[in-house]
């Protein structure tokens, strides 16, 4: 039989890793990281990356501790939670702020999404993490 102590740690142990489980949920299955390197006299570091969502995976909502900017190689249509239908064309791009919410979409249609993103991020911190509760 367990002491008590020792149910309070292996709660704990398992608490920590459902929030591991959870945060590297938020990371694309597809991502295929290309390069990393530390930014040279910062404790922040830069993450190429590419990425491919087909119809039906959904861009979790999720911040970055750092900044993200993305380059869309192949567009697709893609669906907000609340219904509506937005093109994501070939040849866009944009940065998306530190801590800032983003993503909550899923891909519909016939056309993967392909996206190149750079991070530029804190060092040790995860790449994908969990937008806050409002």
């Amino acid at each position: 039989m367990l002491s008590i102590g020792k149910w309070i740690v292996a709660a704990a142990a398992a608490a920590a890793f459902i929030g591991t489980a959870q945060a590297q949920s938020l990371e694309p299955k597809s991502r295929q990281e290309v390069k990393r390197s530390d930014l040279t006299g910062t404790s922040m570091e830069v993450v190429l990356s590419t990425a491919e969502y087909q119809a039906g995976d959904i861009l979790a909502l999720h911040i970055h501790h750092g900044e993200e900017a993305f380059y869309v190689l192949q567009g697709a249509t893609a669906e907000t939670p609340d219904g509506k239908q937005i093109k994501l064309a070939t040849g866009a791009g944009s940065i998306n702020p530190r801590d800032v919410p983003h993503g909550g979409l899923k891909i519909v249609g016939d056309t993967p999404l392909k996206l190149l993103t750079v991070h530029i991020v804190d060092k040790g911190k995860p790449l994908y993490d969990a937008a806050p509760k409002k």
